[in-house]
């Protein structure tokens, strides 16, 4: 059992940056997906002028010793629609609830950046990852383009007035 800290998610800083390309990328590695730090896993390069500065986010998910255990970014695509991007934990922090907690957190922060809209694309290996994102009421959808190592994408619809 991980232990957590009273309030564990926190923005991601530049410093950040090796550890959450390790988590990424061996989280990738264990579903035989292939991360791309010059395509699709370049936004991790700079943290805060692709998430933060562009009016999104992206935070981390750290224990008590501030072991990052978990990400989540909000990429901005429009003034209403923003993508879920790099939701992955480590297994160690797994089927504990954090997933959920994570999610749950990321939805919040969404709606309060005044986005209606979330997308994501992912791949279907991640079984665990789409059965949560189904739970919270994610749709399936056909997008014009996918990443490279996604075969599918999921869309919700956040209610309005909860923007902060």
């Amino acid at each position: 059992m991980v232990s957590l800290s009273r309030d564990p998610i926190r923005p991601a800083t530049h410093a950040d940056r090796s550890a959450v390309e390790r988590l990424v990328f061996g989280v990738l590695a264990e579903y035989g997906l292939r991360p791309d730090p010059d395509g699709t896993d370049s936004d991790l390069r700079d943290i805060h002028g692709t998430y933060h500065a562009a009016g999104g986010s992206f935070d981390v998910l750290t224990d008590d010793s501030g072991q990052i255990l978990g990400t989540v970014g909000i990429f901005r695509v429009s003034r209403t629609t923003c993508e879920l991007r790099k939701m992955y934990l480590a297994r160690s922090a797994r089927g504990q609830g954090l997933g959920r907690r994570l999610l749950t957190h990321a939805l919040a922060r969404a709606a309060a950046l005044g986005f209606t809209r979330v997308e994501l694309e992912t791949a279907s290996v991640l079984r665990e990852a789409i059965a949560l994102y189904k739970r919270h009421g994610f749709r399936r959808f056909i997008p014009e383009h996918l990443a490279a190592r996604c075969d599918a994408a999921y869309f919700l619809e956040l209610p309005p007035g909860n923007a902060g």
